[in-house]
């Protein structure tokens, strides 16, 4: 594959769907396949005009919104190297990330501009790069370089700072095909998809695949339940992507209501617990799909269809992990059970060839960025993935932790997820996360934090664990107000442990116990 021609493709669609609605925002602002078109087209050809080249990052700083999908198209269309930086980024976040992809130009609002310009970057203003003659004929352009960068995306960040995911236009319409030849059903014309997550990762792979395929994205900024009541009541949405923290929310909001015509839930990006399934099924019905993607390989590595996800909950019993499903067509998976792996496996998994997950696929990154150079994949192109996982006996993928998370306290090596899984599902917390603190008496001490308590909740933390060997139940019990997370969404460990420090001093030794800093934090629970 030399070239891609993201232009003549684009002007096919707005061709054969014209005024048909693309996408919707949450404020009831529309984009037709036509304007969808004609505008990116233009964006494209302002950011010729700023002399920008053929694999060049420009960075998006923008939060979701129709604006964000035109830049996301114009900015392919002209070949250049779409950076996404989440609107919610911290400054210190920002700048790292433009270092990384060596970020020049950034898109953005007024708001911003200072901000982008303080920092030494060229800001530009998004109104700047759109049309201003509403009738005007988008001016096709030519095909792209397959092999030029085509994208850089940033890594979680939940282990230490974010690495850069550099992809190349081939992988991205690799990727994009194979997302479409996947999908649960070809969406009719106009069927309604929800999007609320952050436009920068599986929001727009999405928006993409469903648009392509003649669909309405609506796209909405973050979870908010006034707006999204009447769409789930009026029945006007056949799909919705829901990662687990997302779908948490929707039940935990409407609970002991029913929705009906639902297609399909998209998930992914975290483990689907039993308890969190059943409540999204009561609600919906056996409509949940579950995949498996990474910032280092697009969406979809692996896939379990609504009937497979239902048929593997409804199994009497289920090995520890998060099953998800098949490899797609055209993906390999191995496992690399190398002894330090073979370590972290807990005894319930002992019988599983268990260890780290390494994959390659067609769709996949072409190398990371550290501050130190660009790192490919190893001499046959396979990645390390850092999830720890099995493949079971019928050949899907059982992911039981990440290697980084892997906690060593007493000797033995743990991992949090199994963890999390059993304490899931309680009712007197919104959200909770395991992580441990650095003890010089255990190693590590795990410790249970909960956000949104009630009283009692800890007894019933304690009591969903009481089945665990005495090892992994977690030594001590903390409620915060908020669970720190990442741009993407995701609580992080790592973050969760540092905010319980700045609060509490840890007393160390065969007890420990958690002291506030001062009077006036909260008291341990």
């Amino acid at each position: 594959m030399a070239s891609i021609a993201w232009s003549d493709q684009l002007l096919v669609l707005a061709a054969r769907l014209g005024h048909a609605v693309a996408v919707t925002d949450g404020q009831g602002q529309t984009l037709s396949f036509a304007q969808l078109s004609r505008q990116s087209h233009q964006l494209a050809h302002s950011l010729l005009k700023q002399g920008i080249s053929s694999g060049q990052s420009v960075g998006v700083w923008l939060p979701n919104s129709l604006d964000a999908v035109l830049c996301a198209y114009g900015i392919r269309l002209m070949g250049a190297a779409e950076t996404p930086l989440s609107w919610s980024l911290s400054p210190q976040e920002f700048q790292w990330c433009c270092g990384l992809a060596q970020v020049k130009w950034v898109i953005t609002r007024a708001e911003r501009m200072d901000q982008v310009r303080a920092w030494g970057l060229q800001p530009l203003l998004i109104e700047d790069l759109l049309p201003t003659d509403a009738a005007a004929q988008p001016e096709a352009l030519p095909a792209v370089c397959a092999s030029d960068t085509g994208r850089v995306l940033f890594t979680s960040g939940t282990t230490g700072k974010p690495k850069g995911v550099i992809y190349t236009h081939a992988a991205r319409w690799i990727g994009e095909q194979m997302l479409k030849a996947t999908m649960p059903f070809v969406p009719d014309p106009g069927a309604k998809l929800l999007l609320m997550t952050p436009f920068v990762h599986g929001a727009s792979l999405l928006t993409f695949a469903w648009s392509d395929l003649g669909g309405h994205v609506l796209l909405h900024d973050g979870v908010h339940t006034a707006q999204i009541e009447p769409l789930l009541a009026g029945g006007e949405l056949q799909a919705i992507f829901a990662p687990p923290t997302v779908l948490a929310k929707i039940t935990h909001s409407f609970a002991g209501r029913r929705f009906e015509g639902i297609r399909c839930i998209f998930t992914g990006t975290q483990a689907m617990t039993a308890p969190l399934y059943k409540a999204g099924c009561g609600m919906f019905g056996p409509v949940v799909r579950i995949t498996y993607g990474k910032s280092e390989c697009i969406n979809p590595i692996t896939v379990m269809t609504p009937a497979q996800t239902d048929a593997y909950f409804a199994q009497a019993t289920r090995p520890a992990g998060a099953c998800v499903g098949w490899p797609v067509p055209g993906v390999e998976l191995r496992i690399q059970a190398a002894s330090q792996a073979q370590e972290d496996a807990n005894e319930d998994l002992q019988s599983q060839a268990q260890g780290e997950v390494y994959l390659r696929a067609p769709q996949q990154c072409a190398g990371l960025i550290y501050p130190e150079g660009i790192v490919g994949h190893d001499a046959q192109g396979w990645h390390a993935t850092g999830d720890l996982g099995f493949m079971d006996e019928v050949g899907r993928l059982v992911l039981t932790g990440r290697v980084a998370d892997v906690i060593k306290t007493g000797g033995y090596r743990i991992n949090p997820d199994e963890i999390e899984e059993a304490q899931s599902g309680g009712v007197l917390c919104s959200a909770l996360c395991v992580t441990s603190l650095p003890s010089d008496y255990w190693g590590e001490v795990i410790i249970t934090v909960a956000q949104d308590v009630q009283a009692g909740w800890e007894a019933e933390a304690r009591d969903r664990v009481a089945g665990l060997s005495k090892y992994k139940q977690p030594r001590l019990y903390v409620a915060l107000p908020s669970l720190p997370r990442n741009a993407q969404g995701k609580v992080s460990r790592r973050q969760v442990a540092q905010a319980v420090l700045k609060r509490y001093l840890l007393s160390d030794g065969p007890y420990p116990a958690l002291q506030p800093v001062s009077e006036t934090d909260a008291e341990p629970h």
